[in-house]
């Protein structure tokens, strides 16, 4: 599916550009037209991780003005002061479509409303947050439900896990009349010590309640699973396989015992816990010329995209991957990062687009049903829908699963809430 097609696109300054990454000393000018919503979320100390939290206000749904969004978040922040760090669970309220300043849009739509058309400033979205005091550093942050209850996993740079219960957190979002709140000398649930390194790999399995697992930067793997009575059983073995740093794991969406990772050792490895640990690494892709930093698994299609080092971006298709490879290839292939990749994650409503961050300073949006079509463009592969631009070292972004298009980013300067024309 790589294809050396190029079209031109519309940059975030509103202008046909054939590289619309900044040079020194440009200043970006945001071009509203391209945005259906876009808010920017102070959170005071920056928050590299985060994940979604679903919520019970319904599916597919729409930003308006008489209809503002609400959302939840949860967060582990990373400060200098060690012991200010936190857990963080947020709701994000009064998210509103961006006031369109052009009347020729309101002339050409007979379906927009009245109220959707105005012109004037954009309400402001308004940011409340339950928080739990935690002395150290988060690498990353998964959410999960077992049972009725909320539960954070939290990959530390203390070489511990920890699985924290945040129930009475998002009670506090409903209930209190502060905006902020913070508890301290909250104990976690259950704390697993058994990396003797920090690690940033985390995931909770969508088909087994309570299996998680998590990898470390000696290489290491461990899956966990909920027993009875709020106790956690670990296998102690680790799953063997990565001979350097594990960056991330994805569990499958389809498989309940199948497990993907990937790591500094440039492979992309899928796993299978049926098999004693040191015999579970069922396929070993040869995945970049350097570091995996991160993959995704395609809820609806066999494919895994993955991100580098040296900010390639690559579609992997499971049907094709043999036990052992060096010379497999993707099915397509994107480099037009100019830093390491820091994210990515499939659309879970249009299984044909994923979305990318990069250690350059932008958020890419990809369609791969796209063709070509019209003029080539050099070095702009046809596949690019949109490029976001505007936060400084983002880290991580995640789709929300009930607002269909909606994009969440996290950044050194705090978070992009989002949604494109494009998606």
């Amino acid at each position: 599916m790589e294809s050396d097609s190029k079209r031109k696109r519309k940059s975030d300054s509103g202008e046909d550009d054939i590289d619309n990454r900044p040079k020194d000393g440009d200043e970006l000018v945001m071009d509203e037209t391209v945005y259906e919503v876009y808010h920017r979320v102070q959170t005071g100390a920056p928050c590299l991780s985060f994940d979604i939290i679903p919520d019970h206000l319904g599916s597919d749904r729409v930003c308006s003005h008489a209809n503002p969004l609400t959302l939840y978040l949860m967060a582990g922040t990373q400060t200098m002061k060690n012991h200010a760090n936190t857990v963080t669970v947020a709701k994000l309220s009064n998210i509103q479509p961006l006031r369109r300043s052009d009347k020729e849009d309101s002339d050409d739509s007979d379906e927009d409303s009245e109220d959707d058309n105005m012109e004037g400033p954009q309400g402001e979205a308004r940011l409340m947050t339950s928080s739990i005091r935690y002395p150290g550093a988060t690498n990353r942050i998964r959410y999960a439900k077992l049972g009725s209850a909320s539960y954070a996993a939290q990959w530390s740079e203390s070489k511990e896990v920890r699985v924290w219960r945040i129930d009475s957190q998002l009670q506090r979002l409903e209930t209190s009349g502060t905006d902020n709140s913070l508890t301290k000398d909250r104990v976690p649930e259950f704390t697993f010590p058994g990396h003797l390194h920090e690690g940033f790999a985390l995931d909770w399995s969508r088909l087994v309640e309570g299996r998680l697992a998590t990898g470390a930067c000696d290489g290491s793997l461990h899956v966990w699973m909920a027993a009875e009575s709020g106790q956690w059983r670990v296998d102690q073995r680790p799953f063997v396989g990565h001979c350097s740093s594990v960056e991330d794991i994805q569990w499958s969406p389809v498989e309940a015992t199948v497990f993907a990772s990937c790591g500094t050792d440039s492979t992309l490895r899928v796993w299978d816990i049926r098999a004693a640990p040191h015999k579970a690494c069922m396929i070993t892709q040869r995945a970049s010329k350097s570091d995996v930093n991160v993959i995704n698994w395609n809820s609806s299609e066999p494919f895994i995209v993955s991100g580098d080092d040296d900010g390639v971006l690559a579609v992997w298709d499971l049907r094709s991957m043999k036990p052992t490879s060096e010379s497999g290839r993707p099915v397509a292939s994107f480099r037009d990062h100019a830093g390491a990749v820091t994210s990515v994650e499939w659309n879970p409503c249009d299984s044909s687009v994923f979305a990318a961050s990069g250690a350059d300073d932008r958020v890419t949006l990809w369609d791969l049903s796209v063709e070509r079509d019209g003029p080539e463009v050099e070095d702009v592969p046809a596949q690019l829908m949109f490029v976001h631009q505007g936060q400084t070292e983002v880290k991580e972004l995640h789709w929300h699963p009930q607002i269909p298009g909606l994009l969440i980013t996290t950044a050194l300067d705090g978070f992009n809430v989002f949604k494109t024309i494009s998606v």
